[in-house]
C-alpha cells in the first residue's frame, strides 16, 4: 500500500510524529490501540475521522520503516 497520501509528518504538529492525514492521530496512536486488544471496528468506532484505510496506511508505514531499519543494520 502506498502510505504516502495518508501519513503526514508536519514538524508543528505532535513534535513531528507521523500522523494520519494531517490530524492529531499519530501512527503510533494507531498501532498503540491494535496492539493493546482493540479491533479495526473498535478504532472506527472510536475515532469516526478515521478509515479503514488509514488503519492499513499505518500498519504499511510500520512494515516499511522496520523495513528499512533491518536493511540499514545488515
Amino acid at each position: 500500500m502506498d502510505y504516502r497520501g495518508i501519513i503526514t509528518i508536519e514538524p508543528d504538529k505532535r513534535s513531528g510524529k507521523p500522523c494520519i492525514r494531517g490530524l492529531r492521530i499519530t501512527v503510533y496512536d494507531v498501532l498503540e490501540y491494535l496492539a493493546s486488544g482493540m479491533t479495526e471496528d473498535d478504532i472506527l468506532s472510536d475515532f469516526s475521522e478515521l478509515t479503514r484505510e488509514d488503519i492499513k496506511a499505518c500498519l504499511s508505514f510500520a512494515a516499511d520503516r522496520e523495513r528499512k531499519l533491518f536493511m540499514t543494520a545488515a
